[in-house]
């Protein structure tokens, strides 16, 4: 293509509007790829923490049963967690600094 004939390409109007057109689109306007690009991104972080959080309510929901059905356990956990003891003992509490 000669030097003559890019310019006479150019010279198009319809070429002209057109590609005006797509330069608007991709960097100019209100969904702009750019910012389509970070909104895929971040969608694709929520999901993963959308997967997390399922997860983490499953496992803590099975807890909590076992804690409502078995008085073991519900003592357990309130040993371990809270630190609670029963009038006649004594709490030990050991710290392992090797970690």
């Amino acid at each position: 293509m000669t030097k003559r004939g890019f310019f006479n390409f150019f010279n198009n109007k319809f070429i002209l509007t057109i590609l005006i057109f797509i330069v608007w689109i991709f960097l100019f306007d209100s969904n702009n790829i750019l910012d389509r690009m970070k909104d895929l991104k971040h969608l694709r972080e929520l999901e993963s923490e959308k997967t997390y959080y399922k997860e983490r309510i499953k496992t803590d929901s099975i807890k909590l049963n076992e804690l409502k059905t078995n008085n073991e356990n519900l003592e357990k956990f309130a040993r371990e967690q809270y630190l609670m003891k029963k009038e006649n003992e004594d709490i030990f509490i050991v710290i392992d600094k090797s970690k």
